[in-house]
């Protein structure tokens, strides 16, 4: 029988002080950034020479002076040890899709039988990790083991505090010994270049004044659940998956929404604030948190920043929540869908694109029909979603993010680009070739209570259905899955992005030498690409199936598993749009592909092995027990009652046909491993969960070996 936390046991992990606080006398302006080796912070340990040099080198994302390399090595040791650092390290993401870290100590042998700290240019500027055990779908072959980390100088090097010490971390790239991609973060600052210089571009043909880099833009919205880490150490699927491979659905769940932007329980809050505390210590610019739909469910959201800082700062963010909740006696789970039944997690992906004159170039305007370029950039997103939605779509593919997309406020399998009202009538306008004469106005929401003011209305309402939504001056692309890192997804967008923009680019360019009247030339244009593309904007309910028909008659494609999306990745216009923009090689799409495949096909085997030992081992056991229970017991009340106990015996009956269903079923699974398909695997485990969620039902439930959903989702 398995231990069970009570309600004092809670109060009192509750009550507790969890850790010390930031003084009361500093707020959060004064230790926002502490352990970031940031702009403010390298002025005061560069000379004025290297930190121009540097400063220029990161704000333009230009090459960097080598002849500074070893004082600014210096300076980052010099500031890292002041914070306690004894050790440092390259921090990377290769292609497991969590980060990678090799720490080595600053020491150097003094030759007097002590030690001195160095750190020096070289060991800045690159490392050299062994490649060869990391996934790199035929890459690197295991014997060739050399691979190269190189410092991102744009991500600016942080301090990680451990329990008795503290670790210099140098965002870094991660290479090949010939220059392939084994990672996640070269591909993006790749597509970053890619989308920056069609953009540039568009620019110069437009007339527009260029006074810095064009960049992506990236606001990643996380959700996530916690549950007490009791429940979490009895729970062998959660601890070996992140996910629960049996588990009856409760009886209340999220059905009244009462959890929804609820009052954050104390234990919870506890976790956010230090959560924030840490994060913006990290420079992460944590901006919102709150409950989400599912008890048990949060999420958390920052400000806009460039798109890879905001790439290293999720995959930070996620690491750090995993500790804190440590701390608070909880577990942090990133699983896309931990619980059957209810909402599972994504992670909002908000893209938009700063221009090289400093402003948001999805960002409409006040009168969006007025403005060019923002007309230019929202077209050229429609050709590229229309055009590679399957790409879009295998970017967010995972074993996990199968069980999330289509139910539960997670947009379905199918791409499509949700406007809005407002835009939707522009891009009709558009399309009859009339010109834009108007665009609607967002107008005043009358509220109905004469001492309240009214509110200002947005032009366009939300769709949390749409998996790629216009929702002012950005798009958000809800189908990332929670435990994804962004850069897959946001690779993908820059990219089509950019191919668009690319196309659009040498029409106008060649109109322009041709003289043409370059107004009706970016009208027909426009005009041009929303009759080819308009298939793709839909306003209305995704999740409905007269969409899915709908869907199919557009000829949009509906690739509902992860084996069906990633072969895009071989497809021969991806092969050609992203070696045209520079942003992977045909060698390394096709690699990635036998990673992702790799990776999907070892999840669900290990999952439905898992799935068969819990059942022979734990379930099936207790079920067996409880027949024996209730056949004894039978047997003595009817022996002195003298009478046919039948609801009794009919429990007795769908216990014993359950088990044996059970014992079937784990025998199946079994069979289902010893070969190679992997959809038997899948189909084998949910047939075995089905039954054993059923014996949940029939067994007491202080003799059921799991905790229930409705301790983990409501115990916090």
């Amino acid at each position: 029988m398995r231990t069970r936390i009570s309600a004092i046991d809670i109060s009192n992990i509750e009550g507790k002080q969890i850790m010390t606080t930031e003084s009361g006398q500093r707020t959060v302006a004064d230790y926002y950034g502490d352990n970031v080796f940031g702009l403010k912070v390298m002025r005061n340990y560069l000379s004025e020479k290297a930190y121009k040099s540097l400063s220029e080198a990161i704000k333009n994302s230009g090459p960097l002076d080598p002849s500074i390399a070893d004082e600014v090595a210096e300076a980052m040791k010099n500031w890292a040890v002041s914070k306690g650092a004894t050790h440092y390290t390259h921090w990377f993401q290769p292609l497991t899709g969590l980060t990678a870290e090799k720490h080595d100590s600053f020491i150097e042998l003094d030759g007097e039988g002590g030690v001195i700290l160095e750190f020096s240019g070289n060991a800045l500027i690159q490392g050299e990790p062994d490649a060869s055990s990391f996934p790199s779908g035929g890459l690197r072959p295991t014997f060739e083991a050399r691979g190269y980390t190189g410092w991102d100088p744009t991500s600016p090097a942080f301090v990680k505090e451990g329990a008795r010490g503290a670790t210099l971390c140098i965002p870094t790239y991660f290479v090949g010994w010939n220059g392939e991609a084994l990672d996640k973060k070269t591909p993006l600052l790749r597509s970053m270049k890619a989308i920056s210089r069609q953009v540039a571009r568009l620019a110069k043909v437009l007339g527009i004044k260029i006074t810095q880099n064009a960049f992506s833009t990236l606001g990643g919205e996380q959700e996530y659940f916690l549950i007490d880490r009791d429940f979490y150490h009895q729970r062998i699927d959660l601890i070996q998956t992140g996910r629960t491979l049996f588990g009856k659905e409760p009886a209340k769940h999220q059905q009244m929404a009462d959890h929804y932007f609820g009052a954050i329980k104390d234990r919870v809050i506890g976790f956010m604030e230090d959560l924030d505390r840490e994060m913006w210590k990290l420079g992460t610019p944590l901006k919102t948190r709150h409950n989400e739909v599912a008890p048990g469910q949060y999420e958390v959201a920052p400000i806009f920043e460039n798109q890879n800082l905001a790439v290293d700062h999720n995959m930070l963010t996620m690491e750090v929540m995993q500790k804190v909740a440590k701390r608070h006696g909880l577990v942090c789970l990133l699983h896309e869908k931990p619980f059957a039944g209810i909402n599972g997690s994504g992670k909002h992906c908000n893209w938009s694109v700063t221009g090289p004159d400093g402003k948001n170039w999805l960002s409409p305007g006040d009168n969006p029909h007025e403005n060019e370029r923002f007309l230019i950039m929202l077209c050229a997103v429609i050709k590229a979603v229309d055009e590679h939605a399957a790409f879009l779509r295998a970017s967010v593919a995972s074993a996990g993010n199968d069980h999330r997309l289509g139910s539960h406020e997670a947009p379905p399998a199918i791409i499509s680009i949700y406007l809005g009202e407002q835009l939707n009538d522009i891009i009709e306008q558009i399309e009859k070739g009339s010109g834009v004469k108007s665009s609607k106005k967002g107008g005043t929401l009358a509220v109905g209570v004469d001492s309240l003011p009214g509110l200002p209305r947005h032009a366009s309402d939300r769709n949390r259905t749409s998996p790629f939504a216009f929702t002012g001056s950005k798009f958000e692309f809800r189908a990332v899955g929670s435990a994804a890192s962004l850069a897959g997804p946001n690779v993908v967008i820059n990219t089509i992005a950019a191919g668009a923009l690319d196309e659009i680019c040498t029409k106008l360019e060649t109109a322009k030498k041709s003289n043409k009247n370059m107004n009706k030339t970016v009208q027909k244009l426009l005009q041009d690409i929303i009759k080819k593309h308009k298939r793709v904007i839909f306003n209305g309910d995704n999740y409905t199936e007269a969409w899915v028909k709908e869907a199919k008659r557009r000829g949009l494609p509906n690739l509902k598993t992860t084996p069906e999306a990633l072969k895009v990745t071989k497809d021969p216009a991806v092969v050609s749009l992203c070696e045209k923009q520079g942003v992977l090689t045909k060698t390394e799409l096709f690699s990635r592909y036998e990673v992702y495949m790799e990776t999907y096909e070892t999840i669900i085997r290990y999952e439905a092995g898992l799935a068969a030992d819990m059942a022979k081992t734990t379930i099936i056991p207790v079920a067996m027990d409880y027949q024996i229970e209730l056949a004894e017991t039978i047997k003595t009340v009817e022996s002195i009652n003298k009478i046919k106990s039948t609801a009794s015996r009919k429990l007795l009956k769908d216990v014993s046909k359950e088990t044996e269903k059970a014992i079937t079923a784990v025998s199946n699974l079994e069979a289902a491993l010893k070969g190679d398909s992997i959809q038997k695997m899948k189909t084998s485990t949910e047939a075995l969960r089905e039954i054993v969620d059923i014996l949940e039902g029939l067994v007491p439930a202080d003799s059921w070996p799991l905790p229930s959903y409705a301790e983990m989702l409501f115990i916090t």
